[in-house]
């Protein structure tokens, strides 16, 4: 499922337009974004879980040339399925 066809499914699901939900959706992912920027952890009880991840400092190999490189530490966000998910699934 694209972005376009999860607008379709909100805007049939939700009894709105697809304009609308086009916006509801954009907000939410902005919403979550700034949340994780800030380092907060964003919870949808029976979905999931949002929150952001460290990456510590590596070492890896360019393909290419089979040169060693440092890689910096990151952050990442992650996703941790909830029960009310993954009891959907199974």
């Amino acid at each position: 499922m694209n972005k376009s066809e999860l607008i379709d499914a909100i805007a049939d699901s939700a009894d709105i337009s697809k304009a609308a939900a086009g916006r509801a959706l954009d907000a939410t992912v902005e919403a979550v974004k700034k949340a994780l920027k800030k380092g907060d952890m964003v919870t949808l009880v029976g979905f999931g879980s949002f929150y952001v991840g460290k990456r510590a400092a590596r070492t890896g190999r360019n393909p290419r040339t089979g040169v060693t490189i440092k890689i910096k530490a990151a952050k990442v966000p992650k996703f941790r399925a909830g029960k009310g998910l993954k009891d959907a699934i199974n």
